[in-house]
């Protein structure tokens, strides 16, 4: 449902690039925001430039008619680092930033820089059978209803293996600097879960946090990486909580 009269929430997805795994958040948070969620074509291949371009036309797209439209801008994940790269090539587009468990630690960790090149060459039966394996390692699973473990399941399926490769090589490539992360000066709400068994989710956000220079950091103590899932979790709460929301400025149709 499109709410033009409310602030804009800008949601970036994992690797999966669906967008769908935010479905357990969607209805609180539209209580206060329009929500949109960016879908990255199954077989995209494109260089973290040309996605952040892409998005950033999208919104120009988005904006049109609202150009002064408050704009919350959420990455989880891949979403999370797609989103520090975004905020850096047009931070005057955002009012707040949102980061869950930003992928941006993937670099250090040895053998997660290797994924990419393992990934691509894995049989294909052998591809399928560890992508079963990520459910473990992605989710809280007891904390995740039938639906949304489901959801999970069939997100990854979805990713072909060429594609999964190819954001592997992305996030083993990724890189940001302190100085960098001292230009995003809009106030950033950073969520870490500490039941991370995929990446050290709660160090790197705490490293992060040292060098934004507007940020509140909450750490979700018993959350797995895919955290926005699970039904304990609800992100406009946290909001709420931490007093993360803002009067809507919404300008005027022009024209």
């Amino acid at each position: 449902m499109l709410q033009p009269d409310y602030p804009l929430f800008v949601f970036l997805p994992g690797m999966d690039g669906t967008g769908q795994l935010l479905r357990s958040q969607t209805t609180g948070l539209e209580t206060g925001f329009d929500v949109r969620c960016l879908a990255i074509p199954p077989t995209d291949l494109t260089s973290w430039e040309e996605l952040t371009e892409q998005v950033v036309d999208l919104l120009h797209q988005e904006l049109q008619d609202f150009p002064d439209r408050v704009v919350y801008l959420c990455g989880e994940s891949f979403g999370g680092c797609l989103a520090m790269k975004v905020a850096l090539h047009s931070p005057h587009l955002f009012s707040r930033i949102i980061l869950v468990n930003p992928a941006s630690s993937f670099r250090r960790l040895p053998l997660m820089s290797w994924g990419g090149a393992i990934t691509s060459r894995l049989p294909e039966p052998l591809y399928r059978l560890t992508s079963m394996g990520l459910l473990f390692w992605l989710a809280n699973l007891e904390r995740v209803a039938p639906g949304d473990r489901q959801a999970l399941w069939q997100a990854i399926q979805s990713v072909p293996q060429e594609t999964s490769a190819w954001r592997l090589s992305l996030l083993s490539e990724f890189t940001i600097s302190a100085a960098q992360l001292q230009q995003i000066t809009q106030p950033v709400l950073l969520l870490a879960s500490a039941a991370d068994r995929l990446l050290p989710s709660v160090p790197e956000a705490r490293d992060l946090a040292k060098h934004l220079p507007d940020v509140q950091l909450v750490v979700l103590p018993d959350s797995g990486h895919a955290c926005l899932l699970e039904t304990e979790i609800n992100l406009y709460q946290i909001m709420q909580k931490w007093n993360f929301l803002q009067p809507a400025l919404v300008a005027t149709p022009q024209g």
